[in-house]
């Protein structure tokens, strides 16, 4: 199950360092509504104060890995808005607003538009009728794979390709395992021809031509993970896929992310993050 877009001749190929190297990142506090957050699983109610906390020390990694941080401000009208990824996609020069897949999270991407626009000389939108989360989409440095899953459909996957075809982006569709909220709850892109991945989402064949590192047995949580330019960024918790990953030659910074895990949350959903 996979389609691709054949790139415009005159528009930019994908190009070493797009999945990783980036200069700038956008993050929204938690809103004090944050316990009305969507789970699919009762963990307890996050603490807010806790979070607030661990969302800082998530900025100053960032800060520390060299990106310009814009912080926004909460919105409560929008519990599970901390998550700013499921909003948009970002690339060099372009974003796309997207439509998140929970009836509760669609007014997001508008509420996040002037930000984009702000950052990026275009913005493009998808059609009200597309359903498609960030948390889905994970890039690499030659391709954008889409996952479908309960929060992103087959029409959300097409309007992508459509809007991103003349930028010459190479888009492939693929299913997520069961259960599983988000492509990227399984893996991540470490840059080049590496991605972290669940023994589960890689046994699918979905990465087929990429070097696949696997996370440790029991550790399926670590898959969401993030590079940002030379640091591998992992949740606390995960000892064995984090010796894999140093074992790799990855400079780690393991953060703890206990309260967005209770939202299902997870490295990458918590900012949107860019070159330019």
């Amino acid at each position: 199950m996979s389609f691709a877009t054949t790139p415009s001749a005159a528009a930019p190929a994908l190009r070493p360092g797009l999945s990783c190297r980036f200069t700038r990142a956008i993050l929204r506090r938690p809103a004090a509504t944050i316990a009305r957050g969507l789970r699919a699983e009762d963990l307890g109610d996050p603490d807010l104060v806790r979070f607030e906390r661990q969302h800082a020390d998530y900025r100053a990694a960032l800060e520390a890995a060299g990106l310009a941080v814009t912080l926004l401000p909460p919105l409560d009208d929008y519990p599970d808005s901390v998550f700013v990824e499921d909003a948009a996609l970002c690339l060099p020069g372009l974003a796309v607003a997207l439509r998140p897949g929970a009836p509760s999270r669609r007014g997001e991407a508008a509420a996040l538009r002037p930000d984009l626009e702000a950052a990026f000389p275009d913005v493009l939108d998808l059609p009200e009728a597309a359903r498609i989360d960030g948390g889905d989409i994970l890039v690499t440095d030659r391709e954008i794979l889409v996952g479908l899953s309960a929060r992103s459909d087959a029409a959300g996957a097409e309007a992508l390709a459509r809007v991103l075809a003349p930028y010459g982006y190479a888009l492939r569709r693929t299913g997520t395992p069961p259960g599983v909220l988000h492509l990227k709850s399984d893996c991540a892109t470490l840059g080049g021809e590496t991605v972290l991945a669940t023994p589960r989402l890689a046994a699918s064949g979905c990465f087929a031509g990429y070097r696949v590192i696997e996370t440790a047995a029991g550790e399926a949580a670590a898959a969401n993970a993030i590079r940002v330019n030379d640091r591998v960024f992992l949740a606390a918790g995960f000892p064995r896929t984090a010796e894999r990953l140093a074992a790799a030659g990855y400079d780690l910074a393991v953060l703890d992310l206990s309260e967005a895990a209770k939202l299902d949350g997870g490295l990458s959903c918590l900012s949107l993050r860019f070159s330019g």
